[in-house]
């Protein structure tokens, strides 16, 4: 009997661990299986989008890369946003407009439904060997997607999310290949912290008007969530 609840006690933490441990192992098979690591990436790509970013920075008021840093994209307009953070101050960086967009307003309800994921997420891990050049995963779903899912299981909901290079995608956010080497190497720099990403179907700091979802009943209270963390968000 004890050998039985051992066995399954193994097997619970290892599904759970392969559910919720991606920002560990990933990072480490990526490692072991590729030519690429996150170092060499940012060891061949650092000075040239250094160079780049040094004038938005200088505006900014940084003197280096910060050290945390907040990622806000915006469906309708089809932007993301890179914020800086020092001394609890949240400044404008740049902004990186989608190289390509599929879906429409809406929140990812499932695999394959070709949506970009609206919601408050985090920075699960870094890919130096994407298919799209260099992406950053972003941790979709999130709590409040399972909780809101009507579907059966949480794989049934999809899940491989990035920012990305490239010009193509499906439910993914790309922004081109010299733009993602300074997203990849602005989120590097501040992997050390959570780095939250914040997607949004427009931009309610502007235009507060809650688009109307047909196949829910709850963008109310994801839209109300979003504009809470939009609202400490500065206009650049």
């Amino acid at each position: 009997m004890k050998k039985i609840l051992l066995t399954l006690t193994v097997v619970v933490l290892t599904l759970l661990f392969l559910k919720f441990g991606r920002s560990i192992y990933m990072p480490l098979i990526n490692k072991v299986k590729s030519k690429e690591t996150v170092e060499t990436i940012v060891e061949k790509i650092g000075t040239t989008a250094v160079e780049r970013l040094e004038a938005n920075l200088s505006k900014a008021e940084f003197k280096e890369l910060p050290e945390e840093i907040v990622l806000v994209a915006f469906k309708e307009e089809q932007i993301l946003e890179v914020y800086g953070i020092k001394n609890h101050r949240i400044k404008f960086i740049k902004e990186y407009p989608f190289t390509a967009y599929s879906g429409k307003l809406g929140p990812k309800l499932r695999e394959g439904d070709q949506q970009i994921p609206e919601g408050i997420y985090h920075v699960e891990y870094l890919n130096p060997n994407s298919s799209y050049y260099l992406s950053i995963k972003v941790s979709y779903p999130n709590e409040f997607d399972r909780e809101k899912s009507n579907l059966s299981s949480v794989a049934k909901m999809g899940g491989d999310i990035f920012i990305h290079g490239k010009a193509a995608t499906v439910g993914c956010i790309p922004v081109g290949d010299e733009a993602i080497e300074e997203v990849f190497l602005l989120t590097q720099n501040a992997l050390h912290k959570r780095v939250k990403i914040i997607i949004s179907p427009r931009d309610f700091r502007v235009n507060n008007v809650f688009p109307k979802i047909e196949a829910i009943d709850w963008e109310e209270e994801l839209y109300g969530i979003i504009e809470q963390e939009l609202s400490a968000i500065p206009l650049k």
